[in-house]
């Protein structure tokens, strides 16, 4: 009887998983074959594909579809791969997909709380009051301290440089280490240096956060579940398996807060910003007011709606947003320009025109303006972030059940929604010759390419925040190497990713390319 028992328990298990893998079939929707229990992340889980990269490897295999049911692991999941209903989704039709799905507590795990990962009411609120922190005129009175970490690494390469020859150097870690030194000083208010000091904790803290085969196996398994199973990771949370990295993180933030407040102490940085919005309820759009007082105002209902949690966890949020973000913006753009000398050159140019326009030397202190007027560099980092989108994919979360237009498809409410931006900037129905790198693609005056495809830092309410911030911090970096170094061509070759646990693309052995100082 009781062997009857467990017969008849097995089959009922059999049957409740082959539904629950059945049911984009049942709903009608095209749909990627799953193997039980890892669904379309075989790869991923034998750790011999990115991600991002199974994603675009589905966006390439079903042409013909708009939608594409699949699983990770054991969550159902659709693709949407339309560019048209893509951007519905994340603009149009916002309403009904304005939460990531990612796991979030407030009350129990505040370090969770970040921009990235709210919902509804508590993610439009945070929303509105940090956005005048990316204000044009609050990047302007930030941009010496962004001025001043690119003069060291134009120092550093200087000396690596200094025998007068051309070398090869992996400028993946050169710019690895500018972008961690202005996420420190811009929104730690802390001077690193880590071209002096490359062992210095927050280098260390960016490697944990890109991930590697030593980082603890409990934190990957929180990470992974706070995508694919929220409540899972809330367990986890619950038994005591938090992140140590934002621990860390708040630390650092904590420490700083109270000595600026105890001091008196005012920066022009991201951390400034939010102890004024911590204290008074809001950032003030009084660009000179705002860096010329403390802000005494210390309500306490303001110290509840920011506290110090929620300031460590947004701070952590822009450094593993900004840090590698920006990192591989300015890297992969600087080897297409080795594999594309004319590029280099039409750049240089550019540069160096701008320069003797504002009165600016090469290896001296840059403006925010001489910047901003760098058209074709923008040209080349819209071209990069087309082609290596800083994050190969977005997610959102259906809120209500939504129809899919033109089509009697229903995505169910709760239903997981995944973007492939690698497969839709590669695409090309969008992009012709997607693979070449074609700045002049973006021109005003060129058809080459479908603008309601490109989407580098998303798009409608949810869109990047730091978006302008991001791009000033990579141009700068990009302007002092083409002002002050050369770089030698050399034969074109695509770039191969690395299987990593991080969301963003890590290439194989680095990028590397020959540079020169500038005669």
């Amino acid at each position: 009887m009781l062997v009857l028992l467990l017969i008849w328990c097995l089959i009922a298990l059999y049957v409740l998983i082959k539904r629950h893998y059945s049911k984009w079939q049942r709903l009608g929707f095209a749909t990627d074959e799953p193997l039980i229990p890892y669904g379309s992340l075989t790869k991923l889980s034998r750790k011999e594909r990115h991600f991002g990269l199974i994603i675009a490897d589905l966006y390439e295999k079903y042409t013909k579809d708009k939608v594409v049911g699949f699983y990770m692991f054991f969550k159902p999941t659709l693709l949407v791969r339309d560019a048209e209903l893509v951007r519905q989704i994340l603009t149009t039709d916002f309403g009904s997909f304005h939460d990531r799905g990612l796991y979030v507590d407030e009350k129990n795990d505040p370090l969770t709380a970040s921009l990235f990962n709210l919902e509804g009411q508590s993610w439009r609120t945070l929303r509105t009051k940090l956005t005048p922190s990316f204000s044009s005129a609050k990047l302007k009175a930030m941009f010496e301290t962004v001025d001043a970490v690119g003069d060291k690494m134009i120092k550093y390469l200087g000396k690596e440089l200094e025998d007068g020859q051309s070398h090869d150097m992996e400028i993946k870690r050169v710019t690895t280490n500018y972008a961690i030194d202005i996420i420190g000083s811009v929104i730690f208010g802390l001077d690193i240096d880590s071209f002096s000091n490359p062992n210095n904790e927050f280098r260390k803290l960016s490697e944990l956060v890109v991930g590697n085969e030593e980082t603890n196996f409990l934190r990957r398994l929180r990470n992974l579940t706070s995508f694919v199973s929220p409540p899972v990771a809330k367990f986890l949370s619950s038994m005591g398996v938090k992140d140590s990295i934002s621990h860390r993180l708040r630390d650092i933030v904590s420490h700083t807060i109270e000595y600026r407040e105890k001091h008196g102490v005012i920066r022009k940085d991201l951390l400034q910003l939010l102890i004024q919005l911590r204290n008074t309820g809001k950032i003030s759009e009084d660009n000179e007011r705002v860096w010329s007082t403390t802000n005494e105002t210390k309500a306490e209902h303001f110290k509840k709606a920011m506290s110090i949690d929620m300031i460590a966890a947004n701070s952590f949020l822009f450094y593993m947003a900004g840090s590698e973000t920006t990192s591989a913006t300015i890297s992969f753009t600087l080897y297409e320009m080795a594999m594309y000398p004319d590029i280099f050159a039409k750049a240089q140019n550019e540069v160096d025109e701008i320069l003797e326009r504002y009165g600016l030397k090469p290896d001296g202190h840059l403006t925010y303006e001489a910047i901003q007027d760098m058209k074709y560099l923008d040209l080349c980092v819209k071209e990069t972030t087309r082609k290596y989108p800083a994050l190969p994919f977005l997610n959102r979360q259906c809120t209500k059940d939504y129809e899919v237009p033109d089509t009697k498809l229903i995505i169910p409410e709760g239903t997981a929604i995944i973007i492939s931006l690698l497969g839709m900037h590669r695409d090309p129905q969008y992009f012709p010759n997607p693979l070449d790198y074609k700045p002049e693609r973006f021109g005003e005056d060129s058809n080459d390419y479908d603008a309601v495809a490109y989407m580098p830092f998303g798009d409608g309410p949810r869109h990047c925040v730091a978006q302008r911030m991001g791009i000033v911090n990579s141009k700068t970096a990009l302007v002092k190497v083409l002002a002050n170094f050369n770089i030698e061509p050399m034969p074109r070759k695509e770039i191969e990713f690395v299987f990593h646990t991080a969301p963003v693309l890590v290439p194989k052995d680095g990028l590397n390319i020959r540079l020169s100082k500038r005669k």
